[in-house]
């Protein structure tokens, strides 16, 4: 089975967990993937980019975007002439993107079935670009099936997606670990104070509230820092974390190179959300030997609950105190030092992904 995985989107995860599920399931016997991605994704400039069998321009501007969109009637065809060529048998959207409709017409017009990758039933509040629902809803409309990483997410998908003849099967995945680097030095290691990082989008679901909250609680202590680190448009949760001591605010983008070092500074992520369907920053902090405090929100418990190193509280700040308070006093064992890894899970998604080709042929 050929298997084509694509990601057209330029930062932020989705290239990497495209570019991991491509690898693992080329491990899988009988299963060989190929992986897609934008020309313009951050992950193609690192240092050990992923071996990308077919690099697809997509766009920097809102005037690219437009000007791919016309393109449509030369760009599928030619999309559907290589996916021929290449004898793809089924293909998979790791995270949607913009232009994933055009990839959608092309496995159409070469009779390959395709599945995507749901990571959010809805946008997460906050998010601000306004198509990306619909866009996901047309996408998955056309996909002859459907991988949900939470049993949350597949909760909140639109029970009429699965109710029609013909339409997407539903599978069950997770999201794989986000390996940026080999594992740093155990939490704690550096011998100084316990280091505290949140980390990603500063939007209001992160719940920065709760967090700064919690830090009040928590109180200034010598054996704390606190880096709040990420892009998000500013807020009055994040000027009162910046005034608090012990506590630095980098309201930024956070390049590929640069996620490891972050990653590593920290002894524990803490994820204070407000809602979730899982989390990639908890993905990459356990693939990096870090210790997880998480509110008890939304796909976070399903995803985190069999994690030794993981801490699980309510969704109140004096919850994430007591968590912090844990940490601090040594009441999480370390970290296990091996890499978790992604095996089962790819011969699962593989054996699915025959399913949906096996159905699609019998039709």
């Amino acid at each position: 089975m050929r298997v084509l995985v694509w990601q057209w989107g330029r930062r932020g995860a989705g290239p990497l967990v495209a570019a991991v599920m491509a690898q693992a399931l080329s491990t899988v016997p009988g299963t060989t993937a190929l992986l897609s991605l934008s020309t313009g994704a951050e992950l193609l400039r690192t240092r050990d980019p992923p071996a990308t069998a077919l690099p697809f321009a997509t766009y920097a501007s809102l005037p690219g975007l437009i000007g791919r969109v016309l393109s449509a009637p030369w760009t599928v065809p030619r999309l559907a002439r290589w996916i021929v060529a290449q004898q793809i048998d089924v293909s998979l959207c790791a995270m949607p993107a913009a232009l994933d409709l055009l990839m959608a017409a092309a496995m159409r017009r070469a009779g390959v079935p395709f599945a995507v990758v749901v990571h959010d039933a809805q946008p997460h509040p906050g998010d601000v670009v306004p198509a990306q629902a619909r866009l996901q809803r047309a996408l998955l409309r056309r996909a002859a099936g459907v991988f949900t990483l939470t049993a949350h997410v597949a909760d909140h998908l639109p029970p009429a997606l699965f109710g029609c003849p013909g339409g997407p099967v539903s599978f069950r995945s997770s999201l794989p670990p986000l390996v940026f680097a080999p594992p740093p030095a155990a939490p704690r290691a550096h011998g100084g104070p316990l280091r505290l990082l949140s980390f990603g989008r500063l939007l209001p679901y992160k719940g920065l509230d709760l967090l700064q909250q919690a830090l009040a609680i928590v109180g200034p202590r010598p054996d704390l820092v606190v880096r709040v680190v990420g892009r998000g448009p500013p807020s009055p949760e994040l000027i009162a974390l910046a005034a608090m001591p012990g506590v630095t605010v980098e309201n930024r983008w956070v390049p590929e190179d640069e996620m490891a070092a972050v990653v590593a500074w920290a002894d524990v992520l803490a994820l204070s959300h407000r809602e979730a369907s899982q989390s990639g920053v908890a993905a990459a902090a356990l693939a990096a030997r870090r210790w997880v405090i998480a509110t008890d929100v939304g796909g976070l418990r399903e995803q985190l609950a069999h994690e030794p190193a993981a801490l699980i509280c309510p969704m109140t700040a004096t919850g994430l105190a007591v968590a912090i308070r844990t940490v601090l006093s040594g009441g999480l064992p370390l970290p296990a030092p091996a890499i978790p890894g992604w095996d089962a899970q790819a011969r699962q998604m593989a054996a699915d992904l025959r399913t949906l080709l096996s159905r699609t042929r019998a039709r």
